[in-house]
């Protein structure tokens, strides 16, 4: 549920930090915050501000066509967002090649990295030294990016047109999602930037994510509802878990920032999982919300996951400790991915 208006947002936003910060699991990946709520609304080509109390909008910036994903600064200070073109997966005319950097005290672009040669920038993942890294699905790149400098420091082959990718919070290695092009998760060792892996996925795969402890991966089955959960000790997969109430496949998952939980949303029946990690092949709820459910967010109570449903612009308030869709909210046109900061 929402933050009542005038609430110490800053004494709840410290308790949340030091519960993570005392729980051992700081990810970059999994951000949180006080200060604001930022919104990529891809349909809308815009980058969206809200207050993270009232829900309401404060101010927008067109940051290029389109926005789809986007990395908070470990010090959140920082958004970076991809600029990805003007299609989508497998149709993308327009390539985009460049991912803008947007200061979030003033919410004002400041700045673009260009990453020509390599088109249509997607998966955007950070490290806490504030190393970016983000597939190039065209070009079949995972590019390491010094966001200070501007420039490319590494252009590490995906072999699939790696769409997104999941960073361990240690920054050792990096495991890319291929879609149905190529049918295994490709795995980068980041010291070595070389491809050390590839773990056989039959169906292919959709989005992927890091638990805040470094212990999990997970990926969406492309053809399947179910997650595959891959071990980084191994690199192969753990186990396998089904989607309780999905008829078809899934879209993406993430873990909540303290990792008690991971949550799946399914873009083509409108469906959202939520999984208790501590077992996590036990029951699951099974929420109904908007429509086309693309992205995740997390308030720093713990309490609270927004989802941004792509298809009506709305975004649903869940309360997962009663789990049960409480409200929504006017997000945009057609928002792909949000953060509290």
């Amino acid at each position: 549920m929402a933050i009542p208006k005038g609430f110490p947002l800053a004494l709840t936003g410290l308790a949340a930090v030091a519960l993570v910060f005392a729980a051992g699991r700081v990810d970059p990946n999994n951000p949180t915050g006080t200060h604001g709520l930022i919104l990529i609304d891809k349909i809308g080509r815009h980058v969206r501000f809200f207050d993270p109390g009232t829900f309401q909008e404060i101010s927008n910036l067109d940051v290029g066509v389109a926005p789809h994903d986007l990395a908070i600064s470990p010090d959140h200070r920082t958004a970076y967002v991809p600029v990805y073109g003007d299609g989508v997966y497998g149709r993308n005319p327009h390539p985009g090649h460049t991912i803008a950097i947007i200061d979030l005290a003033s919410r004002r672009v400041t700045g673009t990295i260009d990453v020509s040669p390599y088109q249509a920038p997607h998966g955007i993942q950070i490290d806490a030294k504030g190393t970016i890294y983000v597939t190039c699905d065209i070009s079949r790149k995972l590019l390491v990016m010094n966001p200070q400098a501007r420039k490319i420091e590494a252009a590490l082959d995906t072999e699939g047109t790696g769409h997104w990718a999941a960073v361990l919070p240690d920054a050792s290695k990096a495991y890319v999602a291929n879609k149905n092009d190529r049918k295994f998760v490709t795995v980068i060792d980041l010291k070595k930037r070389a491809i050390i892996g590839r773990i056989p996925a039959p169906n292919g795969t959709q989005g992927i994510a890091a638990s805040p402890d470094g212990k999990r991966v997970v990926v969406v089955d492309y053809a399947e509802p179910k997650v595959l959960v891959i071990d980084p000790a191994t690199d192969r997969v753990a186990s396998t878990v089904p989607l309780e109430g999905n008829a078809k496949a899934a879209f993406k998952p993430r873990f909540s920032p303290d990792g008690s939980k991971l949550l799946v949303c399914n873009m083509s029946e409108g469906l959202l999982n939520i999984i208790d990690t501590a077992d996590i092949h036990g029951k699951q709820q099974v929420l109904k919300v908007g429509k086309d459910p693309m992205g995740f967010a997390f308030a720093p109570d713990g309490k609270t996951a927004l989802i941004a449903n792509h298809g009506d612009g709305t975004v649903s308030v869940v309360d997962l400790s009663e789990g049960r869709v409480v409200s929504s909210f006017k997000g945009g046109a057609g928002i792909e991915s949000l953060a509290y900061y």
